[in-house]
């Protein structure tokens, strides 16, 4: 189906379940804030990567450092049949059902956005897209332990505390994020955002949470002068305790101000410096980056990355608004990684200077994490169904791993040390 299609398709399911409806209702990404119960892991437990194969619905376990070998896999939909039988019996959830797998899902169904282990080791929790929920299974066993519906009809980006015990979940459709227990499932707290909340991030001390709403990416107007059609696009702080909001910021004022009122200011993956003085981001459309200065509330400095010449420029082709998806800091805070999306390639740059290095081939890559031993950067392959792993300090990729249909997000994450596959996988 062609992007204007999809496109069309959705943005025609969601008028009219408004007519048919009342109204309804990442601290360094993948060293401490990633890795679920970091701060707790005790012996026993084996430090993996969990790897999510959003179109297969299957999650693989992989060594978190070397060869990033497979050790296991999960079903992360166990409950499909049960749960396509809810949908197929209420109009409004078949409608949206289908509006995510013809818009967003490029004409496949999302089964697993993101990912987290308990700090235990005995269960991963998953966000799927397509069910509109948050399920806990067993690792063991790969039964649901629980399953937690989000508000509206459509999951998305989820953070974990840094203890591990909180879970943070994006409800892309009812412009809210929900804070769960992340060993009952049990609601803590929740917040408003901008439209379409996508990306959370807890600070490195569990105080805020971050959330960068990206406003609606499937829509066919993409032009620049279009881009007021796009949503309320902002970032949106809170009290990770009391879910009161602390500052909104909208990176629109601080693009104009540095002249680039025709870039989007939606924005994407975002990483902060070690001591969270720098936040570094990417927004729809843009092939780069930007550093903002909290101290300053301003954008300090712009990287625009090479275009691939076989990459058409024709906004209404690129993955959801993305050109450039996928962003991580090495520990030491020296080097960035980024996910070239459309482009096809992944580079490592120098933080100091903003200089790239080479440019590593890479078939769709949709997110950047960095591995557990903190020397590579570690990208999901979407178009080649693969991992890849870059070293830091020399840019060059190490190593590639096949893993299940449509990877996306790649996190760190804990197991018993025993752990294989449950029988059912």
């Amino acid at each position: 189906m062609s992007a204007f299609r999809s496109r069309h398709f959705c943005a025609m399911a969601a008028a009219l379940v408004l007519t048919v409806t009342a109204p309804a209702t990442t601290a360094i990404a993948a060293s401490a804030a990633e890795s679920s119960g970091t701060a707790t892991a005790a012996a026993g437990l084996r430090e993996v990567m969990f790897v999510g194969n959003n179109w297969e619905g299957t999650a693989d376990v992989v060594k978190s450092t070397g060869d990033f070998a497979k050790i296991g896999r999960i079903n992360v939909v166990p409950d499909k049949a049960a749960r396509m039988a809810a949908i197929n019996a209420d109009p409004i959830k078949w409608i949206f059902f289908m509006a995510i797998r013809n818009g967003v899902g490029e004409g496949h169904d999302q089964f697993v956005d993101d990912m987290y282990s308990t700090p235990d080791g005995k269960s991963m929790v998953v966000s799927r897209p397509s069910f509109a929920d948050v399920v806990s299974i067993d690792l063991a066993t790969g039964a649901i332990n629980w399953r937690f519906p989000v508000s509206g009809y459509r999951s998305d980006h989820m953070a974990v505390s840094p203890d591990g015990t909180r879970v943070a979940v994006s409800a892309s459709i009812s412009n809210t994020v929900h804070v769960l227990d992340i060993n009952t499932g049990k609601q803590i707290g929740s917040f408003r955002t901008g439209d379409k909340p996508h990306e959370n991030i807890f600070t490195k001390d569990g105080k805020y949470i971050w959330n960068m709403a990206i406003g609606d990416v499937n829509t066919n107007q993409d032009a620049p002068w279009q881009d007021f059609t796009k949503g309320d696009r902002k970032i949106t702080v809170v009290d990770a305790a009391t879910f009161k909001q602390v500052k909104v910021i909208d990176m629109r004022d601080r693009l104009d101000a540095i002249g680039l009122k025709d870039f989007s200011d939606a924005v994407r993956p975002a990483v902060f410096s070690p001591d969270e003085s720098k936040l570094y981001f990417q927004v729809s459309f843009f092939n780069g980056f930007f550093e903002y200065d909290l101290a300053t509330d301003k954008i300090t400095r712009t990287k625009t990355l090479p275009k691939n010449p076989a990459t058409n420029d024709d906004r209404t082709t690129f993955v959801n608004d993305s050109r450039h998806h996928g962003l991580s800091m090495s520990p030491d805070g020296k080097k960035l990684c980024v996910a070239g999306t459309m482009d096809d390639y992944a580079t490592v740059v120098d933080r100091a200077t903003l200089q790239e290095g080479p440019l590593v081939s890479a078939s769709k890559p949709y997110w950047a994490t960095v591995s557990g031993d903190g020397k590579s950067c570690v990208i999901s392959e979407s178009g080649a169904d693969q991992i890849t792993a870059i070293d830091f300090a020399t840019g060059l990729k190490t190593v590639s791993v096949p893993v299940g249909d449509h990877p996306q997000r790649v996190r760190l994450a804990h197991v018993q040390a025993d752990w294989t596959s449950p029988a059912a996988n």
